[in-house]
């Protein structure tokens, strides 16, 4: 399937990705993510913010005709390659066994191709693979998640350890990503994390501009299963008010101020501060500070930097700026809260 541009002009060779599918496939598992790909390979350079290489998909399994998790037939499904270029990427989409099946370890023989693939072809060139829901227990059972942070459908966790006995099984996370191996939780959970993925290869304008497609909003990570401070106040259709939140999404350490915005919302300041209240629930600098604290949060926990150096890098005047606009959002205080990620990992 050739995917192309808006303007119809490829933009170098497309990334493959690969849709691993296995009867009884969950079809939310499958359309979400695949659906994340098909409308960021239609962005334009200027909603993308900039040139980036679309994604060819493709879809394989063991057998070449499935039956969907709502009954739908799906055909044309084409064999397991027999090799991989190092850039495709592979998602092993989840199925609709019921959980005490998966629990007792009863898998037939597709699953057992799939595994014996994964082992075989996709393992030693060392290909991105991304699971969505119960497509951890089969990446497991191909050893892909030996040593690894992984997660995968809340009922299916204690399945996913006695299957993969080293790994470690994060339960109540949206996804996890360790090196390059993604697992996400149940169904639409695989829509923020191709997200995630998206915004990696092409940038979080794109991912931001496919979300609002999809209407769905960015969870900018997988640590908190609630709704995060990157998509809280996204639940509008106001396609000006977007267009800010999505500007400040993009660069919340700016100096921002009320005329920047008004001015990619092509409106008065007075207009704005009103549609920030009216649609979003809050005030621009509310909304500013709660993206900054949000990334703040992160470089707490992925880096080692000072919190001065946070702090800078967050768009705060000093760390005790930033301390006192961050105990509006936390309890802990940012050094309790490197401790605690500390902890975690």
């Amino acid at each position: 399937m050739k995917l192309r541009t808006r303007t119809g002009h490829a933009k170098d060779r497309a990334i493959p990705v690969l849709f691993v599918l296995l009867p009884n496939v969950l079809m939310l598992d499958l359309a979400g993510p695949a659906e994340v790909l098909r409308l960021a390979s239609q962005l334009n350079a200027e909603e993308a913010g900039g040139p980036f290489r679309r994604f060819q998909l493709s879809y394989v399994g063991p057998v070449a005709c499935v039956q969907t998790s709502i009954g739908l037939t799906l055909e044309g499904i084409k064999p397991l390659p027999e090799s991989l270029p190092a850039d495709a990427i592979v998602v092993i989409v989840g199925v609709s066994s019921s959980i005490d099946t998966i629990r007792r370890r009863k898998f037939d023989a597709a699953s057992d191709a799939v595994t014996n693939w994964l082992t075989h072809v996709v393992a030693p060139i060392k290909n991105r693979v991304m699971c969505v829901c119960s497509g951890a227990l089969i990446a497991a059972r191909a050893g892909l998640l030996n040593g690894r942070q992984c997660t995968t459908h809340h009922a299916l966790c204690d399945a996913l350890q006695a299957i993969a006995p080293t790994a470690k099984v994060l339960e109540n996370r949206l996804y996890v990503s360790d090196g390059l191996i993604s697992t996400s939780a149940g169904i639409t959970a695989g829509i923020d994390l191709m997200l995630q993925m998206l915004a990696e290869l092409a940038g979080p304008r794109a991912a931001c501009a496919v979300a609002r497609d999809m209407v769905v909003y960015m969870r900018r990570t997988g640590t908190d299963p609630q709704l995060s401070p990157w998509i809280t106040g996204r639940n509008h259709l106001h396609p000006a008010l977007h267009r800010v939140q999505d500007a400040i999404a993009v660069d919340p350490a700016r100096d921002w101020n009320l005329a920047q915005m008004a001015s990619i919302a092509c409106s008065s300041t007075r207009h704005l501060a009103r549609l920030f209240h009216e649609y979003a629930g809050m005030s621009p600098v509310d909304y500013i500070h709660g993206l900054r604290v949000a990334l703040a949060r992160e470089l707490i926990a992925q880096s080692s930097l000072d919190m001065e150096a946070v702090a800078e890098r967050a768009g705060f005047r000093s760390a005790r700026h930033m301390r006192r606009i961050w105990r509006k959002y936390n309890e802990a205080t940012p050094s309790n809260s490197r401790r605690t990620s500390a902890e975690v990992s």
